[in-house]
């Protein structure tokens, strides 16, 4: 089956918004075995929406529309809708008696404009009986329609609570199997990983997607095969992923939702270690990235964010002789922030970063991306250096995560052993 995707919003079209609405939408939908044949964005005009809604119903088996459905002056979507499909609209009785007990509750006035929630073209059926989320379902030309709100926490409850199971049950068997992985890399080139992907000279029915995720690539396998055949595309799909994982080795991180931070936090809790860090050029990044999985506080510790020198001295023992002979930027000092990070924290594992993001502060010496990464662990201390390109966000975020790599490939190794 194939829908189409319509999304509704001056603020959308202005640019003051991003539509992330239909890209759950797509995601979501493909999953579940939909072909999106078309997304469109449109504003909030009657004559647009009429002419983007009997557009998609000439071609496609279903239509999602969000939008457009709020009480304000602005939300024009069920007048557009009721004008293209001569649908006029008419007051679903239980959806106004549930707003009206909804705002007795709240206020004494006698009418709101909420109430124009309840005013669905003819045919319509509501999605759901809670006055605070808008959305209904209608068939026409033998095609479901569903029009969703805009917010995008509204939307996505109705889609993944109403709109797929309704879809489920009028499509049968006509949706496709999906099979589908997505593979994130870190720090192999997209035309290297490319060439190991040709090399494999994969099934044609094998689709593979390449998205660079800066400063990552992510690696997308998908199979789909017709659900009314009886055939699995499972063995194809779990031989090819076989292949990928093994021509990409480690430089596979992780797997669909899976984050560089909670593959690391994963690998420590399971080896019962602890982390901590010492940040310069990084900003607290690394740290920011740990927090942000729950459950971290199982095996990170903390940090410093030791951006001045005398923070490097007075909270990482590094000593001022040192910060003036080699300077903040150096293997030297990188050494001795992670050996004060770890021995004033206590942890297992400590990281120290320090470099020089940019825009300014680089020399010919020591150009702008500049940055040592040093790891201690079991009283060894393991520094690289490394050259990083980019403007300041890019240089944070590539050396944040490129020292999270380090603890990952470190773990693994002593797992291997």
């Amino acid at each position: 089956m194939q829908g189409e995707i319509i999304a509704i919003g001056n603020e959308l079209t202005s640019g003051r918004i991003a539509n992330t609405t239909s890209g759950f939408a797509a995601r979501h939908l493909f999953a579940a075995g939909y072909e999106i044949y078309a997304m469109d964005t449109i504003g909030d005009s009657p004559a647009l929406i009429g002419e983007a809604l009997k557009r998609a119903i000439g071609r496609v088996d279903f239509v999602l529309v969000t939008g457009g459905l709020g009480s304000t002056d602005d939300d024009l979507t069920t007048e557009a809708v009721a004008e293209a499909l001569d649908r006029p609209t008419i007051p679903n009785l239980e959806l106004l008696f549930q707003i009206r007990n909804h705002l007795d509750a709240i206020s004494l006035c006698p009418m709101n404009p909420l109430e124009k929630l309840a005013w669905l073209p003819q045919g319509a059926e509501a999605l759901t009986l809670q006055s605070k989320m808008s959305g209904y379902q209608l068939i026409h030309d033998n095609k479901p329609i569903f029009f969703l709100p805009g917010v995008p926490s509204q939307m996505q409850t109705l889609l993944v609570e109403q709109v797929l199971p309704r879809l489920a049950i009028w499509s049968h068997d006509r949706h496709l199997v999906t099979c589908q992985r997505l593979y994130k890399i870190f720090g192999m080139a997209e035309a290297e990983i490319n060439q190991r992907v040709v090399e494999l000279a994969l099934d044609k029915s094998i689709h593979i997607g390449y998205y660079p995720v800066f400063p990552e690539v992510h690696l997308s396998l998908t199979v789909r095969a017709p659900g009314n055949t009886g055939s699995s595309p499972l063995p194809l799909f779990e031989a090819a992923c076989t292949a990928i994982e093994e021509s990409m080795g480690d430089a596979i991180y992780g797997r669909d939702e899976e984050s560089m931070a909670s593959v690391v936090g994963a690998l420590l809790h399971a080896a019962n270690l602890r982390l901590a860090v010492a940040e310069s050029c990084t900003g607290g990044m690394i740290a920011h990235l740990l927090t942000g999985v729950a459950g971290s506080s199982r095996y990170f510790l903390g940090g410093v964010i030791a951006y001045a020198n005398s923070m490097k001295t007075t909270c990482l023992d590094v000593s001022e002789q040192l910060l003036a002979t080699y300077g903040a930027v150096s293997r030297e000092v990188a050494e001795a922030m992670v050996t004060g990070c770890r021995d004033r924290s206590g942890a297992d594992i400590a990281l120290a970063v320090t470099g020089i993001a940019g825009p300014d502060g680089g020399s010919i010496a020591k150009p702008v991306g500049t940055v040592y990464i040093s790891m201690a662990a079991k009283k060894n201390i393991q520094t690289k250096l490394f050259h990083f390109a980019g403007n300041r966000q890019q240089i944070q975020e590539i050396a944040a995560k490129t020292a999270l790599d380090l603890v990952r490939k470190y773990l693994l190794q002593q797992d291997g052993n």
